[in-house]
């Protein structure tokens, strides 16, 4: 039987799912490899993690390997699809991983320097366990190409834009998920206007229209916007502008605005918004007013772009699963058609709005995505 494996490499986890080959892959099983570094676990579908030691993504692909020893040994594995994180300029679309387009793609690390090292080193070990397979890469900025000019455009002096200074926007191909999602199941509101809120501990927003994004609140880089686990989304240049002119290097402001910045930093407590909900340390709440206070704000920003909303989608693993935060941040947007049916949200159903703007709670599949241009590319 022919199959498709699919890798979705983040910064501390690499996420895997098995698919039979077919025009709509069948999911076979899934799993990750988590908290990548001295103590890394193994998940299996729904199984119980397993501590299996240090780990890099390069030793994640080989113990993700071994655990589907047996499930490969009956399965030629004809493609595999990779999350790239950062596109840049040239590549708006799925693309076979050839070595110049990896040469290419590597010139974008410093765009994504939290992400694009981790997607190609997967690449590597994929390309070293699968020589005869096809390797597709799949970017997460290509959804947001085309957005008008003043979307992508910043106020700089022009030739930064021609050179690809320019708002990228990210999260596209679980944005590509749930827009898939509507056209199948909410065809009206597929057509309208709708914000798809990605929370998770990389979070942003995309405004669209009939299916196509017209703006995003992640912009060059994948810090922009809403605050995250670690990162700190909109900051005034000035900001950095200070930091420099107090002695702070190139590699310390981008350590901390990666890694120590967003919940983590606000909270002091952890970037993880499970722990920060539990907990009753006044940082904590600061850390989650401050959270939602941006995602309202950015709600707002993006209905504008959109000329009106009808609707909202939650998803990402804060949005899918965080009934308070969904609460907190519909709470008194009666004046966007956004009122929140209380139950049906603490109940965790998908349809949980009773205004004429519909909110609905989807869980993403970038995987499936990825499944799908491995499968149209093996098809052609």
């Amino acid at each position: 039987m022919s199959a498709i494996l699919t890798f979705n490499a983040g910064s501390s986890s690499l996420k895997f799912s098995l698919y039979r080959f077919a025009d709509d892959p069948e999911l076979l099983i899934s799993g990750q490899v988590e908290n990548l570094g001295p103590v890394a676990r193994l998940v299996l579908g729904d199984g119980a993690p397993r501590e299996i030691g240090p780990a890099d993504h390069g030793v994640a692909v080989q113990t993700i390997l071994s655990a589907l020893d047996d499930d490969l040994s009956d399965l030629q594995v004809l493609g595999v699809g990779h999350r790239i994180v950062h596109g840049g300029k040239a590549f708006d679309a799925p693309v076979e991983l050839t070595d110049d387009v990896l040469a290419q793609l590597e010139t974008l690390v410093p765009l994504a320097p939290l992400h694009q090292p981790h997607n190609l080193l997967a690449v590597s070990a994929a390309r070293a366990a699968f020589p005869l397979a096809r390797q597709i890469g799949c970017f997460d900025t290509a959804f947001h190409r085309g957005h008008p000019f003043v979307n992508d455009a910043f106020a700089l002096p022009r030739r930064f834009y021609d050179q690809g200074v320019r708002r990228y926007g990210f999260h596209g191909l679980s944005y590509d998920y749930i827009s898939s999602v509507l056209r199948r199941d909410w065809p009206d509101l597929a057509r309208g206007r709708v914000v798809i809120c990605h929370l998770g501990n990389g979070a942003s927003m995309c405004a669209v229209a009939d299916g196509q994004s017209v703006g995003s609140t992640m912009g060059f880089s994948a810090l922009d916007g809403l605050p995250m686990g670690t990162r700190c989304g909109q900051l005034d240049p000035g900001v950095l502008l200070y930091l420099m002119a107090q002695g702070m290097t190139h590699a310390q402001i981008e350590h901390m605005l990666y890694s120590e910045s967003g919940l983590l930093g606000l909270s002091g407590i952890s970037h993880d918004m499970r722990r920060l909900l539990q907990s009753d340390d006044p940082r904590a709440a600061d850390a989650i007013e401050y959270y939602v206070f941006r995602i309202r704000r950015e709600l707002g920003a993006m209905a504008a772009v959109l000329g009106g909303l009808d609707g909202v989608v939650l998803t990402g693993g804060i949005g899918e699963n965080a009934a308070r935060i969904r609460a907190s941040v519909i709470e008194g947007l009666d004046f966007l058609g956004l009122r929140l049916d209380a139950a049906a949200n603490a109940a965790g159903h998908v349809d949980i709005g009773t205004g004429p703007a519909r909110i609905l709670v989807i869980r993403t599949d970038e995987e499936r995505v990825i499944a799908r241009a491995v499968a149209a590319a093996l098809a052609d």
